[in-house]
């Protein structure tokens, strides 16, 4: 039976008036554009103020999606690719639980997909349950790949976080609209979501947008040399037969566009040759090819080196990953059976990690493949590493920084990249791609209200990191606190890692 609706609210923000829905007491507003269609001449450029319009709009619809392909084929059935038409890619979707009244905490969702994956349209990312449960929740688009990163001439750089940028303040103009608190807000985000918080953190265009941040699954050191990065720009044009800047980019179809920077990653991963691609973004993306530069102005170093420096002090931080990340990538793919025992320490170079390594996670692990050991190894040096070193971070600067880890593992899969998400949303029924079937709502219930009690005050409801090094666990049979876990891997920040 469905839901009845009970309210169509309007509301005025930039641009003029909106009309959105509201079911079951939740209002939501969908696809309202916070910046300018970034078309034509606008793609390669800075975001732009919205266009306003007359009356009021519809806003009960998922918006666009911005320029983006399929996942890899063994990945996609469990992450999907949801893609919307139309242009007006630079949208927001917020749901409220009383757009009349004020003084709510306000949650703002960057997604993940690695930069070229991904939108607010993505069923998980619902935000319905925070709303229930007394929060304005905003999920954000930014533009992806080749026209939110690619380093070219005439171009700023990171136009994927200026669009961040953009949309925060966009938010905190707006917050009150939908009853938030526009000085309580919280930015979070999973992968390239997460990814792209550590650089808000390290941002002083960030300044004054947000109050706390959450990282899921990533770390602070995805951010390349501009020089580096102006390589993957010029295979492009390359591929496309046109000089790489960006009038002769913007002249090219999307179609063709996107098919060239498929082409382009698919080399890339092809023949990761520093001297083609450049060390840094080889080093620094981790397989990755679009992503944030330091350009000395949006990012002023790496994110990393930033936060550390104490351009986040005074910004609580929430920050984990799941307990066996890497294996989304090694499992459906195909490359935890095919991977051997001669070609680990290979594979292991890929990620900047050393043989050396090999030798205490294979004793920790006698029963482990070369397959489950590639996975366990990734994910620290990828994932687990960076992350507790952010934490560590901003502890060091006095300022609260939790930890946490994911370690239900869905069967045959495990505790994988993404699986904490509709955990996180209370969506599970909108992800059993992802989730498989039955999830424990219990940890669902756990792991959103401490999510909602961080936002509110500060509090997920354990104790800071920097308290005996205690780590807030959720699994399965019962979540609780670990002090150090796996400390003996763990002794350094990137296990085995050839710095």
């Amino acid at each position: 039976m469905k839901p009845a609706v009970t309210g169509r609210p309007v509301v005025e923000v930039t641009g003029g008036k909106v009309r959105g829905r509201t079911v079951d007491g939740v209002s939501a507003f969908l696809g309202v554009p916070f910046a300018a269609s970034p078309v034509g001449p606008a793609r390669f450029r800075a975001p732009a103020p919205v266009v306003g319009w007359t009356g009021v709009r519809e806003a009960s619809a998922l918006g666009p999606t911005c320029l983006q392909g399929a996942y890899p084929p063994g990945i996609e059935p469990i992450l999907g690719t949801h893609l919307v038409a139309g242009t007006e890619c630079l949208n927001v979707n917020v749901w409220t639980p009383d757009p009349g009244g004020g003084g709510l905490p306000v949650m703002v969702w960057i997604h993940g997909g690695a930069f070229v994956h991904g939108s607010n349209a993505v069923p998980a990312y619902d935000g319905a349950a925070f709303a229930r449960d007394g929060v304005v929740l905003v999920a954000i688009n930014y533009r992806l790949g080749a026209p939110g990163f690619a380093v070219l001439d005439g171009a700023p750089d990171n136009r994927g976080l200026l669009d961040q940028l953009f949309a925060l303040a966009w938010v905190r103009e707006n917050a009150r609209s939908f009853g938030g608190d526009p000085d309580n807000v919280t930015v979070f985000g999973e992968s390239a979501g997460a990814m792209s918080v550590a650089s808000l953190l390290s941002s002083p265009a960030a300044t004054g947008l947000f109050a706390r941040a959450i990282m899921q699954s990533g770390s602070g050191g995805v951010a390349a040399t501009v020089e580096d990065a102006r390589s993957l720009g010029r295979e492009l044009g390359k591929a496309l037969g046109v000089p790489a800047t960006a009038e002769d980019f913007a002249a090219v179809s999307p179609p063709a566009l996107l098919a060239a920077q498929e082409a382009v990653r698919a080399e890339f991963a092809r023949d990761p040759d520093p001297a083609r691609w450049g060390a840094s973004v080889l080093a620094a993306g981790a397989g990755m090819s679009f992503f944030p530069v330091v350009d000395g102005d949006v990012l002023p170093a790496a994110p990393v080196e930033a936060i550390a420096a104490g351009s986040a002090r005074g910004i609580p931080l929430l920050a984990g990953c799941t307990a066996e990340e890497f294996r989304l990538f090694t499992v459906p793919t195909g490359l935890a059976e095919a991977i051997t025992a001669d070609a680990l320490p290979f594979a292991l170079a890929r990620f900047g990690i050393g043989a050396s390594a090999i030798t205490p996670y294979a004793a920790n692990r006698p029963e482990a493949t070369a397959g489950d050991l590639l996975a366990a190894m990734v994910t620290d040096a990828v994932f687990r590493g960076p992350t507790r070193q952010l934490v560590e971070s901003q502890s060091a600067v006095d300022t609260a920084a939790f930890l946490y880890e994911f370690g239900w593992r869905r069967a045959g899969l495990g505790a994988i990249h993404g699986l904490e998400v509709p955990f996180v949303f209370d969506t599970l029924a909108a992800a059993t791609s992802l989730t498989g079937p039955n999830p424990p709502q219990r940890i669902a219930d756990e792991m959103h209200s401490a999510w909602i009690g961080f936002a509110t005050d500060g509090d997920p409801g354990w104790p800071c990191y920097a308290e005996d090094k205690l780590v807030m666990t959720f699994d399965e049979p019962s979540s609780g606190l670990v002090g150090n876990p796996r400390a003996e891997e763990n002794a350094t920040r990137h296990p085995g890692r050839q710095d």
